[in-house]
């Protein structure tokens, strides 16, 4: 005798029912090393247009990396990098291929001088630029002039420089543009800007523009600098996360994007600094404000 299989549920029409699959949002373990994305890691190099991939090191700052990875006899020992756990580490893991910094091989780049065991990988990107920038793809940023004119001190910087966690930084775009790069429900990054009116905001205050160890006095005697080293701890580390006050609180989110700051470098971002504070204006939602420093 044969058991008789219960009858598959169906429509009033005739079709299979076919049970909803409840869609679960991606989530990331709150110990993970990196939060990046795989989808989020692409990139091209904005100096000669090739495919780059952005991994974070051991110390939260981003690299970018060569797409591919390259027989370990080719690249020189103090080239080779690896990535583990989706992190990476100046130094090889022992096996036959590593991975290699783009800056290394980057035709746009004039120094340092690249290996002569990378010169090759260096020429084939450099036709590859050449090819985007005459298929009009790719169109590289000019070169600065030898003897640039003097420009007029803006009132708001486009890339302000940001000190938070007693370390300053180059951000992409101004303060109050500076966007979240979590994750939303929706699997698309996050609109939310990191200067919220509920959250408290940093100052714009004139720092002296002294040089770091090893570096060249610079002629500005002081600059602006949007100051969060006053905030508490942990606001700062949303901003170095880059964040927004609800993303920040969420953990398990992933990030769709590397975080936009750049180490400052006063010799080679000397073009951003500014002399004098921004235009002073109230922040949407701000009872109070600070004497002598202004908020975006």
């Amino acid at each position: 005798m044969r058991s008789t299989p219960p009858p598959t549920p169906r429509h009033w029409d005739g079709s299979p029912l076919v049970p909803h699959r409840v869609r679960h949002c991606l989530q990331v373990t709150p110990g993970s090393a990196s939060r990046l994305l795989r989808c989020g890691q692409s990139d091209r190099c904005r100096a000669c247009g090739n495919r780059i991939e952005w991994y974070h090191r051991g110390n939260r700052r981003p690299v970018r990396l060569h797409p591919h990875e390259l027989p370990a006899a080719r690249v020189p020992a103090g080239c080779r990098w690896h990535v583990s756990s989706g992190m990476a580490h100046p130094a090889g893991d022992g096996s036959s291929w590593c991975r290699l910094p783009h800056a290394l091989v980057c035709p746009a780049r004039d120094t340092p001088p690249t290996p002569p065991e990378l010169a090759q990988l260096r020429r084939v990107l450099a036709v590859n630029s050449r090819r985007l920038i005459d298929a009009g793809t790719f169109t590289p940023s000019p070169a600065p002039p030898d003897d640039p004119t003097p420009q007029p001190t803006v009132c708001r910087p486009a890339r302000p420089i940001v000190q938070l966690l007693y370390v300053r930084y180059l951000a992409a775009r101004p303060v109050e543009e500076i966007q979240c790069v979590a994750q939303t429900r929706r699997r698309h990054r996050c609109t939310s800007p990191l200067l919220t009116p509920d959250a408290p905001a940093g100052t714009w205050v004139l720092m002296p523009a002294t040089a770091t160890s090893g570096q060249l006095a610079l002629p500005a005697e002081v600059m602006a600098v949007y100051d969060l080293s006053r905030l508490p701890y942990a606001e700062q580390l949303r901003w170095r996360a880059q964040r927004c006050p609800q993303h920040a609180a969420t953990p398990t989110a992933a990030d769709l994007a590397v975080a936009d700051w750049d180490p400052f470098d006063p010799l080679r971002h000397h073009e951003h600094i500014r002399t004098r504070l921004p235009a002073r204006t109230r922040r949407p939602g701000s009872a109070s404000r600070a004497r002598g420093a202004a908020r975006p």
